[in-house]
């Protein structure tokens, strides 16, 4: 299993870290976790192509975690030229209801999807690219998923849970794959000493874990409980018996030199497992031993 950190940002505006997005390839599909704005650039960077994606599980619906679903959906479905199954996607209700205002007859891209459908030139690009008119509308299959749920993959499956994060007024999940080439778990967005993601996350090989600020400078109780602490991070990690602990939505203020090393320093303190501060295409491949290899950006 092969893991990608396309985007190890939050939302503030930055050209070393965009915000957050995750590759996985696992058996024959290659599944993104989470797109938010930049995550799909980092992705062509990659070596990627909209059209390789087969899934796309979404957390939550706060715009740096989704906002690139949107340019996901259209180069996979203008590129694809009808040859390619639709997209799979997975998320948080109401999911469902965004995409039908992003892609549907009256939404958002509704008259660009037209243009592109009935106009000749249109037309002709879509035949060069291998299609056959009529072309269909993009179609992505949304399932909407809670917590508990479970995705069955060919040779993989992902289980749901839930995160710590801006309850009731969004709904956050946090996901789990299990596959024989390893186990990994993505918290979404989660705060705190999170019971339900260390229940999620028990006996993974990697968590990939929101270490959005340093702790004791939290403004606020209900801030730490949104968005979490590094001692928090280390606690989870040790108490769910993870391999590997990969850090990422990293505020700028703590991705300074001196901060890095204290925050993983102290980290280690409390967790004996592998600690890996993420960039932005980092590429960290599962070892049998259930350790990453590390390749840098």
């Amino acid at each position: 299993m092969k893991i990608t950190l396309l985007g190890t940002g939050t939302p503030a505006p930055s050209l070393k870290r965009q915000s957050s997005g995750y590759l996985i390839e696992v058996g024959n599909d290659l599944i993104v976790m989470d797109h938010g704005p930049g995550a799909h650039h980092r992705l062509i960077e990659s070596g990627h192509r909209a059209v390789d994606v087969s899934q796309a599980f979404i957390s939550h619906l706060h715009y740096d975690h989704c906002m690139d679903y949107a340019r996901l959906v259209l180069q996979r479905w203008d590129m694809g030229a009808d040859r390619i199954p639709d997209l799979k996607v997975y998320g948080p209700t109401p999911i469902a209801r965004m995409t039908e205002l992003l892609f549907g007859e009256e939404g958002v891209y509704g008259p660009d999807i037209r243009a592109r459908i009935e106009h000749e030139s249109s037309i002709f690009v879509f035949e060069e690219r291998g299609g056959y008119p009529p072309r269909k509308s993009p179609a992505p299959r949304v399932k909407e998923v809670h917590a508990g749920d479970v995705v069955e993959g060919n040779g993989w499956q992902v289980t749901v849970g839930n995160a710590s994060h801006v309850q009731p007024q969004l709904e956050c999940l946090a996901f789990r794959l299990d596959s024989p080439e390893g186990s990994l778990c993505y918290s979404g967005d989660s705060g705190g000493v999170c019971d339900e993601i260390i229940e999620l996350a028990r006996g993974c090989d990697m968590l990939i874990h929101m270490n959005h600020y340093l702790s004791g400078t939290e403004p606020t109780t209900s801030y730490r409980k949104a968005c979490g602490n590094h001692r928090d991070n280390a606690e989870i990690a040790r108490r769910a018996g993870v391999k590997t602990l990969v850090l990422t939505h990293v505020l700028a203020q703590i991705d300074q030199p001196g901060i890095r090393e204290q925050i993983m320093r102290e980290i280690q303190q409390e967790f004996d497992g592998q600690v890996i501060w993420g960039e932005d295409l980092m590429q960290l491949t599962l070892a049998e031993n259930g350790l990453a290899t590390i390749e840098d950006p």
